[in-house]
């Protein structure tokens, strides 16, 4: 009976979880799309932009590391190691993932950037295999020809004779899939001795230095309507500092493996805000293809999840 009773209690939880990391995702997805209504319709360059969101952002989220964490927040700094790994973050993980998805957007549209950088699995997995000579699984290969079938659909609309989003666009939207992957994997060295939240708001500070040393803030500051400064101000609170206060309370009650099968409720949230309100034509095959991918992943992530609870349960 005690043992019904702590198992249905652990459920709870773990819904409780996946609830929020939900949340977390649809506030991402949410900001994707303000985020095309900022780089095309308010017309802000992406230079000043990219300065302004990670300057904010920043301080935003460091303020609220150090009320919780104090003096610790310094942690990050403790050693020469410590201090690369967060240089890497910050450069080829989180401010060129942030500069490559913003222009992906641009050229092209958030809902097939949003797709495209959601492969970053994909290109952890390549890495993988590449850089660590990990041996893909009948997963892996599973998995890499799903997404790989649901790419080529989205991008070509079925027809491999013509791109349905610009060139460029098609290339940021790789190299912010690849980024996103570096976004994930550089900084976990730190995780052990760190909070995530401190991570990530040193992280977005460091990359806001070097963004400003190429734009500052008070210089070219570009013609803001009142729905410019309303969209910044949405993605630095709903596309960074909600989510990830959402992401980091679902750990409280489930485990990150379990957490990440609702990651595909961002590119699927981007879709529909962006036809509704952004009027995005997106066709069936775009649609179909789009599918496969947010399929593909959620099996990888599926796999790692329980790969990881078997080796919990056998250690």
């Amino acid at each position: 009976m005690k043992y019904e009773v702590d198992k249905l209690s652990s459920n709870k939880n773990i819904m409780k979880g996946i609830l929020w990391a939900t949340l977390a995702s649809a506030f991402w997805g949410i900001s994707g799309t303000i985020l095309q209504f900022v780089s095309q319709d308010a017309d802000i360059p992406a230079g000043w932009f990219l300065s302004v969101r990670t300057l904010f952002s920043g301080i935003i989220l460091l303020v609220i590391s150090a009320i919780a964490y104090r003096g610790k927040i310094f942690n990050v700094f403790k050693d020469r190691k410590s201090i690369l790994c967060i240089l890497g973050y910050a450069i080829f993980g989180l401010g060129a993932n942030l500069l490559s998805f913003f222009l992906s957007v641009q050229t092209g549209n958030a809902a097939s950037a949003t797709i495209l950088q959601y492969l970053a699995p994909l290109f952890i997995l390549l890495g993988g295999f590449f850089f660590m000579h990990r041996r893909p699984n009948r997963i892996d290969l599973l998995v890499f020809v799903i997404a790989l079938v649901g790419v080529v659909l989205s991008i070509t609309k079925g027809d491999i004779s013509e791109l349905s989003i610009p060139p460029v666009s098609l290339f940021w939207g790789i190299i912010s899939g690849i980024t996103a992957g570096c976004y994930v994997v550089i900084p976990r060295p730190l995780m052990s001795d760190n909070s995530p939240l401190t991570v990530l708001g040193w992280g977005t500070l460091i990359a806001s230095l070097f963004f400003n040393l190429h734009q500052p803030v008070w210089v070219g500051v570009p013609h803001l309507t009142t729905g410019g400064v309303i969209g910044i101000g949405a993605i630095v609170i709903i596309g960074t500092v909600l989510p990830f206060a959402c992401l980091l309370h679902s750990m409280k009650f489930a485990s990150s493996a379990d957490v990440s099968l609702v990651d595909a409720v961002q590119p699927v949230m981007t879709f529909i805000l962006s036809v509704m309100f952004l009027h995005t034509q997106i066709s069936l095959m775009e649609v179909v293809g789009s599918a496969l991918v947010v399929v593909a992943i959620y099996i990888l992530q599926n796999y790692k999840r329980k790969l990881s609870t078997k080796d919990e349960l056998e250690s």
